[in-house]
């Protein structure tokens, strides 16, 4: 703590201001070049009439659900814009104008969030059936052109706003774009994490239901329009993995700039405003190149042709970031403009230790991506390994999925920690080294457009070969080709997912210095050491909060996962219904009731939002009120630590069992309707909630608890072992607190799932 240091006033020169607005150009570059790739999606052929009804279905099916859920999320906006106002801030300006503003960009990184989402969505379900078409008419290589030109239009739309939400506050508030950011940032991650949970709910609960029921029971394929949730399945896919992905790594994006650019005001001064600006654009240049780069070569699997032009937009960020910091920084501490004496005279090179950064940034992308690609990749040997085991059953399946997850989150982990150590040791000590850590996190910004890009790529292709099976209207090689496309899709998420949760963790160790300098900003030298001496890993109250913080990672996973169990229970009950109901389903002559399972998952997602969201914010509140800023400093280490493991586990052992499904599908170890075939449903069954619902949305989650712990600093040390100090209020939010968390969780137990007593008469494989 005694090397973070008193924040120093900055402007930005005329020189510096001119950088922020090219900024600022570049970023509307980005959302124009995403308006250019939305027009090429949407002048593709669009398919025959059957195609054209059922992507209709689909549109209206996830219009209607994010609509609601809108509505559902102004009551938390409302909320957390009068709870940011209340809240103190440490600034340059005058507080109460900083409170209205943070306040104000609280609202506006809300609804980027909310509009990247939709756009996600949107665009979504009208390119599914424009693949399918494509592939029916043209083959391989144009539905992949279509596919992957979806997810450039939200890459480009994503990285277009982020950074223009950022450039315009520093521009117009300088010296306190940190604090303003502050609300930015939090507004983004609080709505993407109710995206997210609210759209995984939905998803997995549809598919779930549609797999369990249509493969399992009555022995049709997955995407059979017999099956009453097939429609559901595939709006879920738009809601979940488009809607909630896209707004996920959009607030990655805003996040880990509010943290760079707290850290970068302190540690380079006013070139700290800048520099963090500079990279993701530089990213938005070599986005754009990705995306165009992504050609295949004949006879090529899709998954290597996107992962070459990620390599070669990667390398590109790499030579162009290095060049900007040596033009851009100078060679000194001393030569930076508006820091400390202390920060002054410390030895280095500034330009050295930005570029190491943010090549650690960038290669870390590249090796998660690798690392994640290999453990859930079809032609690789742990996906492989998971196929053969449904020779002897599903129990086998779950547990070698399960060895895969825990395997690859080890793996996954170290190498996020040694990117994270790495560059802490190239900043040397203190806040500067903080910052490195923060500038490691721009180095994979740049990579954020092509990510999003090929996250979007599975749900559009999943969702193609849907529409292709329902519509009758593809078949032969056409529908070998989106099969085919739907599994690169398959690792294309879970590398994401795998990169988001680095993203993740990067930000939050960023936002973890944020708060220790939140802290130092507010208490006196002798508070300060007080503080140091608590904050100790072996001190009891430390310690205690390492424990709650891991233990609230395994609360959230759990309470989603159970949600996603309810809620597809119900889906079950309902899909059977109609099956025993309605005449001439079997037969083709009947029709399901596809918007009833629809709405069953829109009510049942929505009713869980509150839950887990209730979680994320008041855990840090209770803990930090109740037992002080050094117990909440641990309770952000604990959080961290678990949900990087967790994540990571959940989300490879999802994609592994998806893809080891797939495999046996492919013809492999008795092919579609043998036993092994129904033993790897059981493994993918349980895998959706795992990577599509808990596992992405642990992202947003360690995010959303470090803003508000940023948020709150000031308030609790005053409180706890500052000049302000209130025991009997500090109780009373801590345990208010608490009964709001202990009330939230009784009621989401005491739901209960819609179960059919009913025997079910179980078809076997011919």
């Amino acid at each position: 703590m005694s090397a973070l240091l008193a924040v120093q006033a900055v402007d930005l020169s005329s020189s510096n201001t001119t950088l922020v607005i090219v900024v600022g150009a570049i970023a509307v570059f980005a959302l124009g070049i995403a308006m250019v790739f939305r027009g090429q999606v949407l002048a593709a052929n669009d398919g025959t009439e059957n195609m054209k009804t059922i992507a209709l279905a689909v549109q209206e099916g996830a219009a209607a659900y994010l609509s609601r859920q809108f509505k559902t999320l102004s009551v938390f906006a409302a909320a957390a814009f009068l709870l940011l106002f209340l809240l103190p801030v440490h600034g340059d300006g005058s507080e109460t104008s900083l409170k209205i503003w943070r306040s104000i960009f609280f609202l506006i990184g809300a609804g980027f969030s909310a509009f990247i989402g939709y756009l996600g969505m949107w665009l979504a379900t009208r390119a599914n059936v424009r693949v399918a078409a494509a592939a029916r008419n043209e083959g391989r290589d144009p539905a992949m052109k279509v596919a992957f030109r979806t997810g450039g239009t939200v890459g480009m739309a994503t990285v277009g706003l982020g950074l223009l939400g950022a450039a315009a506050v520093v521009l117009f508030f300088q010296g306190d774009a940190p604090t303003v950011l502050e609300g930015f940032g939090f507004g983004a991650a609080m709505l993407a994490m109710f995206m997210r949970v609210g759209g995984g709910i939905f998803t997995k609960a549809a598919d779930v239901g549609a797999d369990l029921v249509g493969k399992v029971e009555q022995n049709i394929p997955e995407d059979d329009p017999r099956n009453a949730a097939t429609i559901a399945d595939n709006v879920g896919d738009n809601v979940g993995d488009c809607a909630g992905m896209a707004a996920d790594l959009f607030e990655s994006y805003a996040v880990m700039l509010v943290a760079s650019l707290i850290l970068g005001k302190i540690a380079f001064g006013e070139q700290g405003l800048v520099y963090p600006l500079i990279v993701p654009a530089i990213g938005v240049i070599t986005a754009i190149i990705g995306v165009f780069l992504t050609k295949p070569r004949a006879g090529e699997n899709g998954l290597k042709t996107i992962n070459r032009s990620f390599y070669l937009s990667a390398i590109i960020s790499a030579v162009l970031c290095t060049i900007a910091a040596f033009a851009y920084l100078p060679g000194s501490f001393s030569g930076l403009t508006g820091v400390s004496a202390e920060i002054a005279a410390q030895s280095g090179d500034p330009r050295v230790i930005a570029t190491v950064s943010v090549i650690i940034g960038i290669v870390l992308a590249a090796v998660i991506l690798a690392l994640t690609g290999y453990y859930t990749g079809t032609e690789d040997k742990p996906v492989k390994d998971v196929g053969k085991t449904s020779m002897t059953g599903a129990a086998t399946v779950i547990l070698s999925g399960i060895s895969v997850g825990f395997e690859s989150a080890v793996y996954t982990a170290l190498v996020i920690g040694a990117a994270v150590y790495g560059a802490f040791l190239v900043g040397g000590s203190g806040v500067v080294a903080l910052f490195a850590i923060a500038l490691a996190g721009c180095g994979l910004l740049t990579t954020v457009g092509v990510i999003v890009a090929m996250d979007t790529f599975g749900p559009v292709s999943d969702n193609a070969q849907g529409i292709a099976e329902m519509s009758g209207d593809v078949d032969g090689d056409a529908a070998q080709i989106l099969t085919e496309l739907d599994a690169v899709g398959n690792t294309t998420k879970a590398i994401t997912k795998g990169i988001a949760i680095a993203t993740a963790v990067l930000a939050a160790t960023a936002l973890f210095g944020s708060y220790t300098q939140s802290i130092a900003e507010v208490l006196s030298a002798e508070a300060i050491a007080k503080f140091d001496e608590a904050s100790r890993v072996f001190d009891p109250s430390t310690l205690v909060g390492i424990i709650v913080g891991a233990a609230v990672v395994f609360m959230f996973s759990g309470l989603l996962i159970n949600a996603v169990g309810r809620a597809a229970g119900a889906v079950v009950y309902e899909v059977r219904r109609q099956f025993r109901d309605i005449p001439g389903i079997m037969e083709g002559t009947g029709k399901p009731e596809y918007g009833k399972v629809v709405d069953i998952c829109t009510r049942d997602s929505l009713r869980e939002l509150a839950t887990p969201g209730v979680l994320a914010i008041a855990a840090p509140i209770a803990v930090g009120f109740g037992l002080g800023a050094s117990a909440l400093a641990g309770y952000l280490a604990g959080a961290i630590a678990a949900g990087t493991l967790m994540a990571v586990f959940l989300a490879n052992a999802g994609g592994a069992w998806d893809n080891a499904k797939k495999l046996v599908e492919d013809g492999n170890h008795g092919g579609k309707g043998s036993p092994a075939h129904e033993a790897t449903i059981i493994g993918d069954t349980v895998g959706d909630p795992f990577k599509d619902t808990a596992g992405p949305a642990i992202n947003p989650l360690i995010k959303v608890m470090n803003l508000v712990s940023v948020l709150i600093a000031p308030a609790v040390v005053s409180m706890t072992i500052g000049d302000d100090q209130n025991p009997v209020l500090r109780a009373v939010i801590a345990i208010a607190a608490t009964l709001i968390i202990i009330g939230a969780v009784v009621v989401s137990k005491r739901r209960e799932s819609v179960i059919s007593d009913t025997p079910v008469e179980v078809k076997t494989a011919a």
